[in-house]
């Protein structure tokens, strides 16, 4: 094994964080990621197998990745997912190894992945409203999720929740959620609504922006103080009077590309330089084509020292701003999804 370096692209940001799906299935249909009534799937013989993630991970570990995040769709829904947890986990140059889920399947699925060696987990709940997360997800799965959340308090303390804040369909849950995951010691972060991949229903005017959120939270508990994070991290986070911590993840108003450091690698081996990226890198054609490791490396450096994208600034001064893809172009390659590219 060699020694990890740190490369850089064209702005200076390193190679630290990569989000690697394992399925593009989903047991949701979320408006603002999967609202459509039908779907292309990924074939499942392209899907990567442990083994190749392994292979792909040790590559990326090389250049200077600590952190890595299991995506999906659902990454539940993929068979066997502890083990590649148990895989992955003894590798100690991952100093973070996480997983983002919708929670639906977490209650029974918990204890196998903490005992697998996973860190944390991000659940994803947008509504404490059964008729709401019916109509947001079009599943009436809230109790299931619940149960997850409680599940998780207990087996990952200090988890996180993410909030997609939407106007008029959750903005006026904010305290309400707040106060949820409080009472799970979770830190809650609420997320700008995003004009991304199946966001194909996506308008400027369902944003709320971080400004107007920190409005209406002050408004209910007082003067919030901002505390001072990591620059390449997501979202930024406040402290509430009472001392709690929560986070706004501004990716619409307020993107965070100067120090962006993460990459995507989709369950069947496609590399994404940045969620808004139109095109993907392919690395499982050179992996199983029986590319030497040296040869994967230099792949993985040249490109990364190419990177210009700044995707979510080049949005933002769109002047007139409408969803990224229409839904003709979506419907053509699966791969320009959120849920396929790990959101």
């Amino acid at each position: 094994m060699m020694e990890s370096m740190s490369i850089a692209d064209v702005h200076g940001r390193p190679l630290r964080n990569l989000r690697l799906s394992v399925t593009d299935r989903c047991n949701l249909r979320c408006q603002y990621c999967m609202p459509e009534a039908d779907y292309l799937w990924l074939p499942r013989e392209d899907l990567l197998q442990f083994e190749e993630i392994e292979q792909l991970v040790d590559h990326f570990l090389d250049l200077g990745v600590e952190k890595v995040r299991l995506t999906g769709g659902e990454p539940l829904l993929r068979r066997d997912l502890p083990d590649l947890v148990a895989r992955l986990a003894p590798r100690t140059r991952i100093r973070d190894l996480a997983m983002t889920t919708n929670g639906v399947l977490l209650a029974g699925a918990a204890a196998d992945l903490k005992r697998a060696g996973l860190h944390r987990v991000t659940v994803s709940l947008d509504t404490l409203r059964h008729d709401r997360f019916q109509q947001l997800a079009r599943v009436a799965e809230l109790e299931r999720v619940r149960r997850g959340l409680d599940v998780a308090a207990e087996v990952f303390p200090g988890f996180k929740m993410d909030t997609v804040v939407i106007r008029g369909k959750n903005d006026d849950e904010m305290v309400d959620l707040l106060e949820f995951a409080g009472e799970r010691g979770a830190e809650l972060r609420f997320i700008e609504y995003m004009d991304v991949g199946g966001a194909t229903h996506w308008s400027l005017s369902q944003v709320v922006p971080r400004a107007e959120m920190l409005a209406r939270l002050s408004a209910h508990y007082g003067p919030i103080t901002p505390i001072e994070s990591d620059r390449s991290a997501p979202a930024d986070r406040f402290r509430l009077p009472d001392g709690r911590v929560f986070g706004i993840v501004a990716s619409t108003t307020a993107p965070f590309c100067e120090d962006c450091d993460r990459s995507r690698l989709t369950a069947d081996g496609l590399w994404y330089l940045c969620l808004y990226a139109a095109r993907g890198i392919d690395l499982r054609g050179p992996l199983r084509g029986g590319a030497s490791p040296a040869t994967l490396r230099e792949l993985l450096t040249g490109v990364w020292h190419a990177r210009t994208d700044r995707g979510a600034e080049n949005r933002l001064a769109t002047r007139e701003r409408s969803p990224l893809i229409p839904i003709a172009a979506l419907k053509r390659d699966p791969h320009l999804e959120m849920h396929t590219r790990g959101g």
